[in-house]
């Protein structure tokens, strides 16, 4: 009994060789195969570019350009932004803007036909903002941001709600004018109109923004 499992030990152990041996026997050839096709590729080079003459050695240091300084420019771009963004208190409207007895404004060159549009709702509202309730500073940067977000949404109608000031000091609309002061330095409000009665009247503003004319 003991010396059939001697042998059948050996036979494993035997197996165990062949399959070692075989093993190498693939990786030797593979590695052959691999030698013989990276030569073949270098002769294939060598011919297609001919004789390579080597160049001299030389003392000289490899060229070096000089590094730009480190400037943050995201951080620049954005404070860039925020300037442009920088929606003042004290800009008289009336030197941005055509007026008319409707608290209606349009930008040089916008025809009275598209306020006229705007009062009855031609265009559908895409996109509504209620600054009820906010600071000046909070209602200027919400509102900023409103209308960079709307055209990158490629939002053209808004309507804006600033309030009628029912509960302000003097029951006077504080945010009211202030408004339409913002939204006549941005460059992409071509028009704005009092909202109808439906659409909140006095406290609110219907905003167009340029490329529905048409």
């Amino acid at each position: 009994m003991a010396r059939r499992r001697g042998l059948e030990a050996l036979k494993d152990v035997r197996a165990a060789l062949r399959e070692r041996e075989r093993l190498a026997a693939e990786r030797a050839a593979q590695e052959k195969a691999a030698r013989l096709a990276a030569e073949r590729a270098r002769r294939l080079f060598a011919d297609a570019v001919g004789p390579v003459t080597p160049l001299p050695p030389s003392d000289r240091a490899p060229p070096s350009l000089p590094r730009p300084s480190p400037e943050p420019r995201q951080r620049l771009l954005d404070e860039q932004a925020a300037l442009q963004e920088a929606l003042s208190d004290e800009v008289d409207i009336e030197s941005l803007l055509l007026t008319d007895d409707g608290l209606s404004f349009r930008r040089s060159g916008v025809g009275p036909d598209v306020v006229t549009r705007l009062r009855r709702g031609h265009w559908a509202i895409q996109a509504e903002l209620d600054l009820h309730g906010l600071r000046r500073e909070e209602a200027r940067e919400t509102l900023s941001a409103f209308v960079r977000t709307a055209v990158m949404r490629g939002h053209r109608c808004l309507r804006v709600v600033h309030g009628k000031g029912h509960g302000s000091p003097g029951r006077e609309p504080v945010l009211k004018g202030k408004v339409q002061r913002w939204l006549g330095q941005r460059n992409e409000v071509i028009a704005f109109a009092q909202a109808s009665g439906p659409q909140g009247g006095a406290g609110a503003l219907i905003v167009l923004l340029a490329g529905t004319v048409g």
